[in-house]
């Protein structure tokens, strides 16, 4: 019969080598005020920091962190995700951003808060998710 073997899991930790690369690719434009883009989706976080002219600065993903399949759209995935990007913000010099929201995920919140906890000031908070005035026309009736 033999030993068995015992399998141990890390669940809920995002990749170290993941983090450490995205923080190794620090733009070296200076700015003080930023846009932070949240694009909140059920399935995944896209956060992306922006100078006022709107070019992308640095941006990253609950998906680039490591998370897989279902993890991907929490909160916590997506406050990881804020807390990278802040850091990042913190090294090009980021003081102020305006923060833009969109989609209808869990993540939405949270990435925010994680960003804002590394010591920068939020001016605004604009939310864009578009709201259907009436919709996709509904499937015919069933006829069994």
């Amino acid at each position: 019969m033999g030993k068995k073997r015992i399998v141990k899991k890390t669940g809920g930790t995002i990749d170290r080598e993941a983090k450490t690369r995205a923080l190794s690719k620090v733009p070296k434009k200076r700015t003080e005020n930023a846009i932070l883009s949240v694009k909140s989706t059920y399935n995944n976080t896209l956060v992306t920091l922006t100078d006022l002219n709107g070019n992308v600065i640095s941006w990253s993903s609950s998906g680039a962190l490591g998370f897989k399949g279902a993890k991907k759209g929490t909160p916590f995935a997506a406050a990881k995700v804020g807390e990278l990007l802040g850091e990042k913000a913190k090294m090009i010099g980021v003081k102020n951003i305006d923060a833009i929201v969109n989609g209808v995920g869990a993540g939405r919140e949270s990435a925010i808060r994680a960003f804002v906890s590394k010591g920068i000031r939020l001016n605004s908070i604009k939310d864009i998710t578009s709201i259907p005035h009436n919709g996709p026309k509904p499937p015919k009736t069933r006829r069994v």
